[in-house]
């Protein structure tokens, strides 16, 4: 997760832009949605309603740009692996690669755990399962397989996992667990999460094939089989079999990465294979996702292929723009974020509730919000607090980055 020394030519540069891709993926999440939305609110036009839709997560089946934030930093995590794993392994060998991975994996799925809170609460009221949790996993299972595979190994591995991540899902049966009117299930909402008081797992009808929400062999798994507390009350987003497809996307990027650090390809044609790839693997996700639904929470293998896709025509636009025709002025903001993501995220996490938004509402909040609200126009006090937590988060990286700050695992 953090930023891995990256090679172009000379292998001694950084892939500007990577950085600059994996900043811009972090700004919306840190706080740049809530500007989209603060926008909305303000002038609720065609183009903010769109904007503010595109930045929610799908309900379930479907695909939105806030959809992509995620496979996106898997696969920018997977081009980083090319570069920083193949140079240990020129360095040092194979056993020093192996061994940066698992430390790393695991330091990273501690975090995680942390993040997710920890031993705030006593067990099971604990989340095992979550976003860096994920990325771990994907880092460890990728990072493995890169070091002892090649190209067409990789390529069957990933192949191998989308395909029988889809033969489960659609012939294994599972029983029907769903909920049943008069019956025992009682779903609440509390801090954040759904709570399932009881559930029955023992239903002798038996399901397979089937995409609906929490009735799936993947969340039927997470049901029966992952500990702790889950995300969605029964079930996870980012559970247990959902993390073999999540394992492709991380692939996808090593492809990418290894495209990027070929010598014997000229830019351009990089630019064109990633752009060319991506919008065929998009293709190819959507009409499967004809018969396996595009979902992110189930992390569909359509789902892997659309958002491969998009991730691989931004990389190679970012990789156009940025480091062969080097218009960079613009990007530098992000470049700041891009090299410092798990600092900026985890600081965002320990300011508590919607992180420097937060804080920004400590200083623009309250009175000044009302005055804003009342003589300028209605909805102004939220952009003007969206506004300055973009600033705090822009600031902070630009802190760190000034000062050589990079927290690595």
């Amino acid at each position: 997760m953090a930023a891995s020394n990256p090679a172009a030519a000379p292998e001694s540069s950084r892939l500007m832009s990577l950085d600059a891709l994996r900043g811009f993926d972090m700004f919306w999440i840190l706080g740049a949605d809530s500007l989209v939305y603060a926008l909305h609110g303000l002038s609720q036009t065609a183009p903010t309603k769109f904007l503010a839709t595109q930045l929610d997560h799908a309900e379930w089946e479907g695909f939105r740009c806030y959809d992509l934030i995620f496979p996106l930093f898997v696969f920018m995590m997977g081009v980083s692996t090319v570069f920083s794993l193949t140079k240990i392994i020129e360095r040092e060998g194979k056993a020093a690669a192996v061994q940066r991975v698992l430390k790393r994996g695991i330091l990273l799925f501690m975090v995680g755990l942390i993040y997710s809170g920890g031993f705030t609460n006593p067990w099971p009221d604990m989340r095992l399962m979550g976003v860096l949790n994920r990325i771990a996993l994907v880092y460890t299972f990728g990072g493995l397989l890169f070091i002892f595979f090649r190209v067409r190994s990789l390529a069957a591995s990933a192949a191998a996992l989308l395909l029988g991540y889809w033969a489960l899902l659609a012939w294994v049966p599972f029983p029907d667990v769903r909920p049943t009117p008069g019956g025992d299930a009682v779903i609440t909402r509390e801090a954040g999460y759904k709570t399932l008081a009881q559930i029955n797992l023992a239903s002798t009808n038996y399901l397979r094939g089937s995409y609906i929400q929490g009735v799936n062999l993947t969340d039927y798994i997470d049901q029966k089989y992952l500990p702790g507390r889950k995300y969605d009350g029964t079930y996870d987003p980012e559970g247990l079999l959902s993390t073999m497809p999540a394992i492709v996307t991380g692939l996808l990027g090593i492809f990418a990465g290894l495209l990027l650090r070929n010598r014997g390809v000229p830019d351009r044609q990089k630019v064109l294979w990633l752009l060319g790839t991506g919008a065929a693997s998009a293709a190819v996700g959507w009409l499967w996702g004809m018969e396996m639904p595009v979902i992110k929470k189930l992390w569909t293998s359509s789902y892997v292929l659309v958002a491969g896709g998009y991730s691989a025509m931004l990389l190679g636009a970012f990789y156009w723009i940025v480091d062969i025709q080097q218009w960079r002025a613009w990007c530098q903001p992000f470049v700041w974020i891009g090299m410092n993501p798990l600092t900026i995220y985890l600081t965002s996490n320990f300011l508590g509730g919607l992180g420097f938004e937060k804080l920004a509402r400590r200083l623009t909040g309250g009175p000044v919000k009302n005055f804003l609200d009342t003589h300028v126009a209605a909805g102004a006090g939220d952009l003007v607090i969206a506004a300055t937590g973009v600033l705090l988060f822009v600031w902070f990286a630009r802190f760190l980055y000034q000062r050589k700050i990079f927290l690595r695992l």
